[in-house]
């Protein structure tokens, strides 16, 4: 499993999973991402990677070396959701996510998360083919939510393992940035999937599987809690179960 510095076992945790609207149950086919593909370099700071945060468990003081885990933004009617790993969000109190974290700083906020979203088979049994979970975020003040900050990707099911390149972007827990890899999945069953990067070790888990059109496809996690090493990285196959708990999320009012 993906585990942090300190050797702590990031939790299991709370409700269900999803699909959006306007995300089609249909097979979604990957695009070719950018090269050399399998090569893990820091991630520069665009539009897209700002959508990928880091969480916390606490909101003030030194931020530096306190993030345990990695989610990101992604669209839904209120513009509030995030997806990660069901394993990142059980056992804890108050959590927060920082889109776009880099070198102790939070540039577009700390966002509260409000209610998290299990699925069973997590909550149950610690199922690894469950290990994905979404986040609604409380808004500001100013009626402003996440996604209107830095916008957010599509949530896709059904999207056919190893069809394209996917890119994977993550935050070590021994980094003050994010780390970023594309290469091509391949399945290791017919719920899991696995790529080959390097350096992906303990905080990655949560991290988005991107595909050349912007679509979340996989999230890093399920089997071993995301991988053993931190070469080989997993994700549960993004299927049925997890567009009913996108869906649920994305109407939570």
């Amino acid at each position: 499993m993906k585990r942090t510095r300190t050797g702590r076992r990031p939790y299991a945790l709370l409700c269900v999973l999803v699909l959006l609207a306007d995300t089609s149950a249909s097979e979604a086919v990957a695009g070719d991402g950018p090269g050399p593909l399998g090569v893990t370099v820091a991630a520069r700071a665009t539009a897209r990677t700002v959508r990928v945060g880091a969480l916390f468990d606490r909101q003030g003081g030194d931020l530096a070396g306190g993030h345990f885990c990695t989610a990101s933004v992604v669209r839904s009617p209120h513009r509030d959701l995030v997806v990660t790993a069901a394993h990142c969000l059980a056992g804890r109190g108050a959590l927060y996510f920082a889109p776009g974290y880099r070198d102790g700083k939070a540039p577009y906020g700390m966002w509260e998360v409000d209610r998290v979203f299990l699925p069973a088979g997590w909550r149950e049994g610690q199922d690894e083919d469950s290990d994905v979970a979404f986040a609604v975020l409380a808004g500001e003040g100013d009626g402003q939510e996440v996604e209107d900050v830095v916008g957010g990707n599509r949530f896709v099911t059904g999207s056919v393992t190893g069809a394209g390149v996917v890119t994977v972007t993550g935050y070590p827990d021994a980094a003050e940035a994010p780390s970023t890899c594309s290469n091509r999945p391949v399945a290791r069953s017919a719920t899991q999937q696995r790529i080959d990067c390097p350096d992906f070790t303990g905080g990655t888990s949560g991290s988005p599987w991107v595909n050349g059109s912007g679509d979340v496809v996989g999230v890093l996690g399920g089997h071993e809690q995301g991988g053993a090493t931190a070469d080989v990285s997993y994700s549960v196959v993004l299927g049925g179960g997890a567009g009913a708990l996108y869906r649920e999320a994305a109407a939570d009012p």
